[in-house]
Order: C-alpha cells, then sequence, then structure tokens
C-alpha cells in the first residue's frame, strides 16, 4: 500500500502527516502528551493540510489540555506500599522476600511479589511484567475465538509486546496482531475493545466511515470503552492510543 509519513510544522506545532489511499481527512490527538497525527489522500499537499489544521488549533489545544490533566503514576521503585493496577483495580504492592523461584500472588487489595531478598528493582519490574503477560496470555485466546466469529475474519497470529505509542497494531497482510502488555492493568472491557478494533482492521484497513460503522455494529459502547481506557491513570512512561 502506498503510504508517506512526514513532519510539518503548524503554528509552532509539530504534526505527522501520513498520506496513503484514502477519501478523507482524518485528524487525532493522542494523549499522553497529545501527539498530532492527520491522515489524509495522496493528493492532499501540505498548504491543504496546513489550512485545515490551522481551522482545527482550537480543538487540537483542548484536547492536549485533557492530557495534561490525566493522572499519572509516579515512576515505580518496586518497594512494598506502592501503587500497582490490574484490570482497572488498584493494588498495594507488598514485596515478600523468599528462597526459590520468584513468584506473584494477589490477595484482596494487595499484589504480592515473593523474590529473593537482594533482588534488583529492575529484576522485580521483569518478575511483574512476566506476571502481567501470563494473565493476558490466558485471556486473550477466549476472546480471539469470539471475535473472529463474529467478524468473521481469522487471524495468523497474534502477540503481545510493550509498546510506547500503541495499544494495539494490526498488519493486514500478514494477518498479525500485536496488542499492548500494559493492558493488563486496565480494565478487562479495554482489552476486548481494543482487540475489537485491531481485528476490525482486517475488514476496513482504514479508520473510515465503513470502520466506524462497523465498530458501531459489532461493539456499540466502543467509544465509552476508549474514554475509560484514555482516562485511566497513565504509566510512568507512556504513550497513546
Amino acid at each position: 500500500m502506498n503510504t508517506e509519513k512526514r513532519q510539518i510544522t503548524v503554528k509552532g506545532l509539530s504534526v505527522q502527516v501520513v498520506r496513503k489511499a484514502i477519501k478523507n481527512l482524518h485528524l487525532g490527538v493522542y494523549p499522553p502528551n497529545g501527539r498530532v497525527r492527520v491522515a489524509v489522500p495522496l493528493r492532499v499537499n501540505d498548504a491543504a493540510v496546513r489550512l485545515a489544521l490551522v481551522g482545527k488549533l482550537g480543538w487540537i489545544k483542548r484536547q492536549r489540555v485533557k492530557f495534561e490533566a490525566q493522572p499519572r503514576q509516579s515512576k515505580r521503585e518496586m518497594v512494598s506500599g506502592e501503587s500497582h493496577y490490574f484490570l482497572g483495580r488498584r493494588y498495594r504492592l507488598s514485596v515478600i522476600p523468599q528462597e526459590g523461584a520468584p513468584k506473584v500472588l494477589t490477595r484482596k487489595k494487595l499484589i504480592e511479589l515473593h523474590v529473593r531478598r537482594e533482588t534488583s528493582a529492575p529484576q522485580r519490574e521483569r518478575v511483574l511484567r512476566r506476571w502481567y503477560r501470563q494473565r493476558l496470555k490466558e485471556m486473550i485466546p477466549p476472546l480471539v475465538e469470539k471475535w473472529q466469529e463474529v467478524l468473521g475474519v481469522r487471524i495468523a497470529e497474534w502477540g503481545i509486546k510493550k509498546m510506547k505509542t500503541r495499544w494495539g497494531t494490526c498488519n493486514p497482510d500478514a494477518r498479525r496482531i500485536w496488542l499492548n502488555l500494559e493492558l493488563a492493568k486496565k480494565p478487562s472491557q479495554c482489552l476486548e475493545y481494543i482487540l475489537v478494533h485491531e481485528l476490525t482492521h482486517l475488514v476496513e484497513r482504514h479508520h473510515n466511515d465503513r470502520f466506524v460503522s462497523l465498530m458501531n455494529r459489532h461493539l456499540p459502547n466502543w467509544r465509552q470503552h476508549r474514554q475509560v481506557l484514555n482516562s485511566e491513570p497513565l504509566a510512568h512512561d507512556t504513550w497513546t492510543y
């Protein structure tokens, strides 16, 4: 597919312009820092893009103000008493020294991290990330089966990785989707929304009217799920959707 990406500046605002085979202009402002991206038809030149964006500067600024006010977690030190999240719920971390293989348990409002006493903070974080990854690996397959049948699509492969700029991605040609590891921290409906979003790209590549119509038909509350996702506390080093 013929796609061109470049950066332009409009009134001091940096904007990523993506030219591809679409009919209409699509503007997006993304958390956490208000990154601005506009997808435009191949025939539209920079002057026309700038003119369109000038008329949207007020809206863009309002969206960026919202993201600046969004709560953010402080840098994680992986010590007892810290707040950590799982499926949208807030837990207190309890680091418990032990011998043997590390493990993670949830008890009421606690995430228990059982590790050797000499384990460093980065090592503790890796243990917790592995636990998050395993929980997602358990949750995703039934959702994939459900939504493949609903949408009439079939993926070749799915995976989980930590991404700084996307909650999920889809490669329609390879029929492969990736889901952000951080979704383990968000409410379960957010994971389902992102999965449906990416699977829908196997039916419609672009974020156009047809894509929105498909989302409206199959997941009528997707906008509420997106709002929940983008209003949850952001991780210290995060990102966007």
